[in-house]
């Protein structure tokens, strides 16, 4: 009961907090939109059966943390990942389900802490085209591939910045597929996706990671600078609810459903 008028005033707050922009927009901050990167299983990917629609582990949680709070938060397919990322930018859409922190993105978001989950960044490469890798140096000298606008940490990021060769492509199929043609000798994306992606392409057995990770990084909600719905009020209420749900085994519980979830949807795919 004591928790459920804390939320109750909670979500007063935020309505409060709304009033000068008018009903309309009011009415509208009841209802947020979301996107994230579309190729990133078991996080987030289109719903075979409504693909303007994004579902995966980070979906579920933002949805969970919308209930929680009386909101409805629709989680949308914004286009390529690096779309995506302009679409919440610019305000178009509110919020994204799971970001990286960096200082450059601070400029354009405020990123809800804690992080509710993470994820390690690893080194791919062809099956046969393994080489001598323990730290960031080994990669000098060869040509890499990455994703436009994705982050590896700022640590990485910087470093790669200055002393790698790594071009940025729109998607991870695309740069697993430059990888297979030689076109480049190493790919940097995070494991899981790229596990799922690597098996739904048929590429499984032609990728292996190299260990030790790059970095392992937070995935954080973070919300547009420009969205009309960015107010103290609702940044409180997301944050309070987030340490709730990361001191329980919600996100590691949507993980593993959602794995299951994606690799019987492969599954069905295959037997089709």
């Amino acid at each position: 009961m004591i928790e459920r008028c804390v939320r109750h005033a909670l979500l007063l707050m935020l309505c409060g907090s709304l009033l000068p922009m008018g009903a309309g927009a009011q009415a509208a901050c009841q209802h947020l939109t979301a996107t994230g990167n579309p190729e990133y299983p078991p996080y987030l990917w289109r719903d075979p059966h409504n693909p303007q629609q994004l579902i995966g582990a980070n979906a579920d949680l933002l949805k969970h943390l919308g209930k929680q709070l009386g909101l409805e938060v629709e989680v949308v397919y914004g286009g390529p990942w690096s779309r995506a990322q302009e679409e919440v930018r610019t305000g178009r859409i509110d919020l994204l389900a799971g970001y990286f922190l960096t200082q450059a993105r601070t400029q354009l978001m405020d990123f809800i802490s804690p992080a509710f989950l993470h994820t390690p960044s690893v080194v791919w490469v062809r099956q046969q085209g393994a080489f001598a890798y323990q730290q960031w140096s080994d990669l000098q000298g060869r040509k890499g591939g990455t994703l436009v606008n994705n982050s590896h940490g700022q640590q990485f990021d910087d470093y790669a910045r200055v002393s790698l060769t790594l071009e940025a492509v729109p998607s991870a199929k695309q740069a697993f597929e430059k990888l297979l043609l030689k076109r480049s000798d190493y790919v940097v994306f995070e494991q899981y996706p790229g596990m799922a992606l690597a098996q739904t392409l048929g590429m499984q057995d032609k990728l292996q990671v190299l260990d030790p990770p790059v970095s392992s990084e937070g995935l954080y909600l973070a919300v547009s600078h420009k969205s009309p719905c960015n107010q103290p009020q609702l940044r409180e209420a997301l944050t309070r609810e987030m340490n709730q749900v990361v001191s329980s085994t919600l996100p590691e519980q949507l993980m593993r459903q959602n794995l299951a979830r994606w690799q019987q949807q492969q599954s069905q795919a295959l037997a089709h």
